[in-house]
């Protein structure tokens, strides 16, 4: 079984392609920026770069738990926009920060083709039993 699926999600819509799931939580994911995920002047909008960021923490999470028991849900993020961006791609890389039995924290970079800091992201994770 996946561990997550893109059809008839916020990640088909914003062209969200997960590239890598590494072992000890990373997730890499690119994004384009175009028409769907433009704000309305023509940039990158904050709440796609945050939608993002919390994509590659909720997969990168996920990726560390027993899906069969666990789940994992974005408890709180905070975003820093430091560079604005109008076409192209941008790529977020989730690394873990604190990996505790309830919560987690994540930072989340996300970069231009250039590697230059568009935002940066943090976010609690919570790990909670399935019923």
């Amino acid at each position: 079984m996946s561990l997550f699926r893109t059809k008839d999600t916020l990640m088909e819509s914003l062209g969200i392609e997960i590239k890598e799931v590494k072992p000890d939580g990373t997730c890499i994911a690119t994004m384009p920026v175009d028409e769907r995920t433009h704000q309305p002047f023509g940039y990158l909008h904050g709440g796609a770069s945050v939608a993002l960021a919390e994509t590659v923490v909720s997969l990168g999470a996920a990726s560390l738990v027993d899906l069969e028991k666990k789940a994992v849900f974005g408890q709180e993020i905070n975003a820093n926009h430091v560079r604005s961006k109008r076409d192209g791609l941008v790529t977020a890389t989730a690394s873990v920060i604190y990996q505790g039995g309830s919560s987690m924290v994540y930072e989340a970079r996300i970069v231009d083709e250039k590697d230059r800091l568009i935002s940066i992201c943090r976010c609690t994770i919570a790990v909670v039993t399935k019923r």
